[in-house]
């Protein structure tokens, strides 16, 4: 007798006529396993049931604590143009062509449905019930995509695998928090999901599926490419693991020759995929001008559309298409809860025995979802920020393998209820880090790292933490708190920061009285502010590793753990501001006074201490310069003002081998830095190396485009060495760029 778990494939055979020989060969089923063995499925099917009711619940409760996502900029801008284009019947075109953010080659899913919601409740997006209805729907598509991922553990190894795949994403931190306010990857991770396990339930029926479980295939299908052109992947992975169906289900090739079941088949699918891409056309204008087209121009635009943004990684700032190839893969690792990791790492190490016990078809589909989209960005080396957003929607049938590893593991010891209690015991131990970090940080539990990085503390200065800018909403609920903001002030308070929407969506009730500006971290002296809110996304690494930021003006920092994520400060004058305007009048003496006040208060701006040396130079205080860049160094070493200023000093002093290896080392500290490769050139030209100077130039060209003092020295280098139509040419694009 075979033993469980390994008995032969089914063989499908006809009752031959007695005495008669069977005419063909038996038709073996591949895909054949034995029943799944589970005791108490009832009890673990309503534990399960009343886990995920539970999760739903506390879910959308989460979601209206949660702050405003950065990029609701473009998304609710385009959610109010799409209701617009349905509500005249298409007559208003403005959703079909959206320049900021390219948001039209998007699908409008989300954007339709709650813009919708919030136009019906009249609600405004100056309003925060605004932004909760949102949050909202995105917590219920995160509580989707969560259910389906579950369902889809059950549809291969039961209730048992259903349940602890419930709990492992329910204790995410990193998916439950993007649940409670991203309106992107959220939903297609829904969609995504949903269409894996219609999946999972129309193969399992074939060739008779229900139409519910054809309803649930072409919902998801349906919404994930009305989120985005990648929901077209979906699509694919049906078609694929039909046809891998069909012919492991009836003898493999053979089953070619059966031209009636291969027609169901082919008509299940086609039928599927036609009224599922139909479905994501109806929420989605661009692509219904050109339904056989546009879809595909879209997916095509987004490597040309790919952001390039400044991002945190192993403690080094560099630009989002530079980061290495691991990058993706790197920040998953240290950011999934290590019962997830080593379920998923388990489920691969015991592969061939789940295979062999489990539906093969069905955990190839799911490992195939969950590994093909990581592979396949790091093989295109695509542009990734903001850690491994872009890949959420891998994520739920990662912890779906996760979790059949982990119940796989339970029923191994189906005699010996002290090792399942321990295996048991052992799961929750690895889960309970981040079950805590949700407890304790529940507004925004997304800047979650596991123990293998030192949680979220040891990640800080090394890795990105609040990049949404969700925390913004914490920072104004202590100004408000503390009286700093209110309805009935007299006096206009002016908030600097660069998380502008979200500040002055939250900041809308309040009316004239709170006026909020867009200031950069690196421009915060460029206009007065009487307080101002930044995240130290987009401070320098070396500053955040050294606890040198915030600086001493801060007077609220709101933290994750012992990891600040978000500054309140209070101007202490206008000092900085005043020598910034000083500078611009070249009025160098009452800079420098306004600048040394602001030191005095504020010794730790590292805004103040370059702008100080910069004024310093410009007066001819080059000692005094130094010593200023040196002190914003101090504080930010990657500063690359401050390091070309010291290169600008060992120029003036007359040491030109100093000065260039200077401008090297600022070279390598900020790799975008074009003034650094122009004075490299400055330098290589007083050699008489004009082709090297023309190299460095052409890179700080790259660089800055309109650095106009970069053409004007390629055209004096080419008219020197007689190529007239060279230099022509480059101070004609000087006098376009004027």
């Amino acid at each position: 007798m075979a033993k469980p778990g390994k008995q032969p494939p089914k063989v499908k055979t006809s009752a031959p006529k007695s005495g008669a020989k069977p005419s063909v060969s038996p038709i073996v089923d591949y895909l054949e396993r034995p029943p799944v063995d589970a005791p108490a499925e009832a009890r673990i099917a309503l534990a399960f049931r009343v886990i995920a009711a539970a999760g739903l619940v506390l879910m959308i409760a989460l979601s209206m604590g949660s702050g405003i996502n950065a990029d609701d900029k473009f998304q609710v801008d385009y959610s109010q143009k799409l209701v617009n284009y349905y509500a005249t019947a298409g007559k208003d075109t403005a959703a079909l062509h959206v320049p900021e953010g390219n948001m039209h080659y998007y699908g409008g899913f989300f954007e339709v449905v709650t813009g919708a919601v919030n136009r019906t409740l009249g609600l405004e997006p100056g309003q925060l019930g605004y932004h909760q209805v949102r949050n909202a729907c995105s917590a219920a598509l995160g509580w989707v995509a969560i259910l389906c991922v579950s369902l889809l553990a059950r549809s291969m190894a039961g209730w048992h695998a259903a349940l602890f795949t419930l709990i492992m994403m329910l204790l995410s931190p990193r998916f439950l928090g993007d649940s409670l306010m991203n309106p992107k990857d959220i939903p297609f991770a829904a969609g995504y999901a949903m269409a894996l396990y219609g999946t999972a339930r129309v193969l399992t029926a074939m060739p008779r599926p229900k139409w519910s479980d054809i309803a649930i295939l072409t919902g998801g299908l349906g919404i994930a490419l009305a989120m985005r052109a990648g929901g077209l992947l979906p699509f694919a992975i049906f078609a694929l693991f039909a046809g891998l169906h069909f012919l492991m289900k009836n003898g493999m090739f053979r089953a070619l020759s059966n031209t009636a079941l291969l027609g169901k088949y082919a008509a299940i699918t086609i039928g599927v995929c036609v009224v599922g891409y139909a479905l994501a056309l109806a929420f989605w204008p661009y692509a219904m001008q050109a339904p056989l087209s546009n879809p595909f121009i879209a997916l095509s635009k987004f490597a040309e559309l790919e952001v390039k943004i400044r991002v945190l990684f192993e403690g080094e700032n560099m630009m989002s298409d530079k980061t290495p190839w691991y990058y993706p893969v790197k920040w998953m690792a240290i950011t999934i809860p290590l019962g997830v990791l080593l379920g998923a790492a388990g489920a691969l190490l015991r592969s061939p025995h789940l295979l062999r016990k489990y539906n093969p078809l069905l955990l190839s589909m799911t490992a195939f979802a969950a590994v093909f989209p990581v592979f396949y960005v790091v093989y295109k080396n695509s542009v990734i920020h903001d850690g491994w957003r872009h890949l959420t929607f891998a994520y739920p049938p990662l912890v779906a393998l996760a979790g059949i590893f982990w119940s796989n593991t339970v029923r191994s010891f189906p005699d010996k209820a002290l090792l399942r209690n321990a295996t048991v015991g052992v799961f929750f131990l690895l889960m309970a880090d981040a079950g805590l970090f949700i407890l304790k940080h529940p507004t925004f539990p997304y800047v979650y790292f596991n123990p293998l990085v030192g949680g979220t503390s040891g990640a800080y200065g090394k890795y990105e933490t609040d990049y949404w800018g969700v925390s913004v909403r914490q920072g104004l609920d202590w100004m408000a708190k503390e009286g700093i903001i209110r309805k009935d002030m007299t006096d206009t308070v002016v908030i600097a920061t660069n998380m502008y929407y979200a500040a002055k969506q939250l900041t809308a009730p309040y009316g004239d009285k709170v006026a909020i500006k867009y200031v950069k971290w690196e421009k915060r002296c460029d206009m007065p502010w009487d307080y101002a809110l930044f995240p130290t996304r987009f401070i320098d690494g070396a500053t955040l590793k050294r606890n040198l930021w915030p600086p001493d003006n801060a007077v609220h920092v709101v933290k994750a753990g012992s990891a600040p994520l978000l500054a309140v400060l209070r101007s202490d004058g206008y000092d900085c501001h005043e020598g910034m305007e000083a500078s611009k009048r070249g009025d160098w003496p009452s800079a420098i006074a306004a600048f040394e006040q602001t030191t005095a208060k504020v010794p730790d701006d590292d805004l103040a201490w370059v702008s100080l040396a910069q004024a310093y130079l410009n007066n001819n205080q080059l000692d005094e310069a130094k010593m200023a860049a040196e002190k914003c160094l101090d504080i930010s070493p990657d500063d690359a003002q401050a390091n070309n200023l010291i290169g600008l000093y060992w120029l003036n002093k007359g040491d030109v081998g100093q000065a260039k290896s200077q401008f090297e080392t600022s070279i390598k500290r900020e790799a975008n830095n074009p003034a650094a490769w122009y004075y490299l050139a400055l330098i290589a030209r007083s050699s008489g190396d004009q082709n090297t100077a023309l190299n460095n130039l052409n890179k700080a060209i790259q660089l800055s485009p309109n650095f106009k003092p970069a053409y004007e020295m390629a055209a004096q280098i080419h008219e020197t060495s007689g190529n007239a139509s060279a230099a022509q040419q480059l101070r004609a694009v000087m006098q376009q760029l004027r």
